[in-house]
Parts: structure tokens; sequence; C-alpha cells
């Protein structure tokens, strides 16, 4: 049985959307997004940073959202959501799939510490409009890609898993426009998908 460790509102949502989409079983431990959880000293054992997600697979212990969907796509597949490597479609798969902690998520990050997660006297608005900026120039390739398309490869797969998970926090924070029409419309694709909203609810 798989183990995830999560925490609401983080990257582990990704996890729980991955699994609930392949319908594997899995067992979840959740846990406050709040230091007495995330850096006691049973979970440092878990991740040496505090963080989540963590997955347990018997005697396997792996933490990073990313090598946690390559791992359970290899591993526990039961289907796919990973074109094969002769597929003409893999290189543009791994692009996308890397493209979100590469390009996306930086400047997300900046976004929620400076919106939310500071108190108002520590917060920084060119530090913040700077970010919101290199996110929109972000996302902007993003929109281009899924034009004509549902999903970023065409049909859904890993990378939307990652990206999509990505761009539905990008949007929820207000920083995908109404110009980016096909971004807007994958968002609520995303967002319809029955996985998906079990993985939100948990969050």
């Amino acid at each position: 049985m798989l183990k995830l460790h999560f925490a609401p509102n983080s990257r582990a949502g990704r996890i729980v959307w991955l699994l609930e989409e392949l319908g594997l079983p899995y067992e979840i431990n959740k846990m406050s997004f709040h230091p007495k959880d995330l850096k006691s000293d049973e979970h440092r054992e878990r991740h040496p940073l505090g963080r989540v997600p963590v997955l347990e697979d018997g005697d396997i212990s792996i933490f990073e959202s990313g090598a946690i969907v390559e791992y359970v796509l290899e591993r526990h597949k039961n289907g796919g959501l990973k074109p094969a490597i002769d597929d003409p479609r893999f290189p543009e798969y791994l692009q996308w799939f890397h493209y979100c902690e590469g390009m996306v998520m930086p400047p997300v990050n900046t976004v929620v510490v400076h919106t939310l997660l500071l108190p108002e006297d520590r917060r920084d608005a060119s530090v913040l409009g700077q970010a919101q900026r290199l996110l929109s120039k972000a996302l902007a390739p993003v929109n281009e890609a899924l034009e004509g398309r549902d999903y970023l490869i065409g049909d859904f797969s890993g990378a939307d898993i990652m990206l999509g998970h990505a761009c539905f926090m990008s949007n929820r924070i207000g920083s995908v426009s109404d110009e980016m029409t096909n971004l807007k419309a994958y968002v609520e694709r995303i967002a319809m998908r029955p996985a998906f909203q079990k993985a939100i609810t948990m969050s």
C-alpha cells in the first residue's frame, strides 16, 4: 500500500491527483501546514527539510513531487499517462513536465510569500511586482502551446499533473489574465476532472 505524507495547499495535492487518476490504492498521513507537524523530528526523518510530499512504497521513501510522479508512473503506471520513449510527443512531454518547477513555480512561490505568508510589514511590493511579471511571461508559452489542444501534449498526461496543477494555482492567485483564453479553458477542464476535485477537496 502506498502511503502519502500530505499537507493542504502544497505540492502534495499533485500526488493525490495522480493516484486518483490512476485508481491506485493509497493511505494518507494528513498533516497541518505548520512547523509543529512538518518540522517534527518524526517528519524530518522522512524529509530532511521537513516538507511534503513524501511517498512511502514498502521500504522505499521518496520526496520531491516531480520525482514521485515519475516513480509512480514507472512502477505503478496502471495504464500510462506517459508517452513511450519513441513516441513523437515524448520530448514535449518532458519539456512541459519540467517547465513547471523550472519556470512557473519559482515566481508562484514568491507571489504567495508576498501576498499571503509574510506579515504585511515584511512584504515587498517591488519583489511582488517582479514575480508577477515573471509569472505572466512564463505562462504565455503554455497558453500558446494549448492552442487547439485540450491538454499539454494532446492527451492527458503526467505533464498535466505537474504543470496543470501549477496553472490552477496561478489562476487561483489571479495571475492568469483573461487574455490567456487557452489557459483559462485548460484550468477549467482540469478543475472538472473528478480526480482533481478529490485532491483539491482534500486540500
